[in-house]
């Protein structure tokens, strides 16, 4: 199904979030179609992780965030997974004294469907090559983009619909954030939704159906990736002239 004719998976209306005093987010509203990539690209402290935290439910918010048409209004954060919505945070928040197949197992615990779990490790090990190789290794001694793999395998594990995608590009060598931008463009065709909060605003841009340009906890521009890849403020302010 084109995304254009899919229905409103995720409804976001007024979100506002304040926390130590800052006004992080001041009363934005989008939605996201089921199988979309929607990007939000803004600088730092502009409200962008904020938004993310809001709809994990890690942080508390005014306004309304709806998913399948059900509020998310208190509940908790592993109810919110359990839903079908993951979030792979900035700075990947893996264990590190764990092994890989330790941390994806993790992501497994509310589930009861046994032969959907084990089809769900293949599927991570067949998406990510690296870590079936180092399935008894420590995460904490992967590389880089080793870990950044496992936090998105993680995310799948739970058989997300949605993931919400934190900065996956950052500290990550050239080389491997184009790696990471294609593995974000298989899993969308697979029929995962993805909202995704990145630095590397041109790659960010390429990849999203639609985009919201975020400044001081305001949406100030919204179009499709391409239209923005082309606006000359955001050039100018996101892509170098």
């Amino acid at each position: 199904m084109d995304y254009k004719s899919a229905p409103v998976l995720l409804e976001i209306r007024d979100l506002a979030v304040a926390y130590d005093g800052i006004q992080a987010v001041k009363g934005i509203s989008f939605d996201i179609r089921a199988g979309e990539i929607v990007t939000l690209i803004g600088a730092n402290g502009a409200g962008k992780s904020s938004t993310l935290r809001a709809i994990s439910g890690i942080i508390p918010y005014r306004g309304s965030i709806r998913f399948e048409n059900r509020d998310l209004r208190g509940i908790a954060p592993d109810q919110i997974v359990a839903q079908g919505i993951a979030q792979v945070p900035e700075g990947r928040g893996i264990f590190g004294n764990l092994t890989v197949l330790e941390n994806l197992t993790l992501a497994t615990w509310p589930r009861k469907d046994f032969k959907a779990v084990a089809t769900d490790f293949e599927r991570v090990f067949t998406l990510f090559p690296r870590l079936r190789e180092r399935q008894h290794q420590s995460a904490g001694t992967l590389s880089g983009g080793e870990q950044q793999m496992l936090a998105v395998g993680r995310a799948l594990m739970s058989r997300c619909r949605m993931m919400l995608l934190d900065e996956p590009s950052m500290g990550l060598a050239p080389i491997l954030v184009r790696n990471i931008f294609q593995v974000i463009a298989d899993l969308n065709k697979t029929g995962v939704t993805i909202l995704l909060v990145e630095q590397n605003a041109r790659m960010a841009l390429r990849l999203a159906h639609r985009a919201h340009v975020l400044e001081t906890g305001r949406i100030v521009l919204t179009g499709t990736g391409a239209e923005l890849l082309d606006h000359p403020g955001v050039r100018a302010a996101y892509l170098g002239g």
